[in-house]
């Protein structure tokens, strides 16, 4: 038996899937969740074998959902209606088992499940092939002043860990928001991790 938990931020979605997915007598729907703060509190409680997520959850999105339940024993698959560059590559840093269409039809679902619980990965072919990563336009001061930027620092704690002037860092910091079409930092921040540009660089 096949202990599933599924997340998804409609009501009616999730009733639907999870009925579908009940009527097969190798799976058995052991908690539903509409947010993914509730996910996390029922995969942590009743340890399914696999956690269904919607990409884009009320609260905790599915990827950060993902990148949380890392390392443990409960297989991840994303359900996404959206082609988004950024996504897939942060699933795949996720760990998760398999990423697949909201389009995909009922036995796709239900095979890919199977799959996932025989030690496969399972991805939809139409998500690959939209989802070549886009090249990240910041060089790599710049990389390094946003990653410090992400961490909390001031534009005077950054001057000081680069060795650096405070007008030289408010400048990176101007062609940083330029670069990704961004009004402010925290934007600048969102974008990139969407992206999956926002990664550690040794300074």
């Amino acid at each position: 038996m096949i202990r599933i938990v599924i997340a998804e931020g409609q009501r009616m979605l999730l009733d639907a899937l999870a009925a579908m997915i009940s009527l097969h007598s190798d799976f058995e729907i052991v908690g539903k969740a509409c947010t993914g703060e509730e996910a996390l509190k029922l995969v942590t409680d009743v340890r399914p074998d696999i956690c269904i997520t919607d990409i884009q959850l009320p609260g905790m999105k599915g990827l950060e959902l993902a990148e949380r339940l890392k390392g443990g024993s409960c297989k991840v698959v994303i359900l996404t209606a959206l082609v988004q560059v950024g996504y897939f590559e942060r699933a795949i840093q996720a760990g998760v088992s398999a990423y697949l269409s909201k389009d995909s039809g009922s036995e796709e679902l239900l095979k890919a499940l199977r799959s996932v619980m025989s030690g496969r990965r399972v991805y939809t072919r139409e998500l690959l092939a939209d989802s070549a990563p886009e090249e990240n336009p910041l060089t790599e001061r710049e990389k390094e002043v946003l990653l410090l930027v992400a961490g909390g620092k001031t534009t005077q704690e950054i001057a000081g860990v680069l060795h650096l002037s405070r007008g030289t860092v408010r400048n990176y910091i101007s062609g940083i928001l330029e670069k990704l079409r961004v009004k402010n930092r925290i934007e600048a921040i969102i974008r990139s991790k969407e992206k999956g540009w926002l990664e550690p660089f040794p300074i």
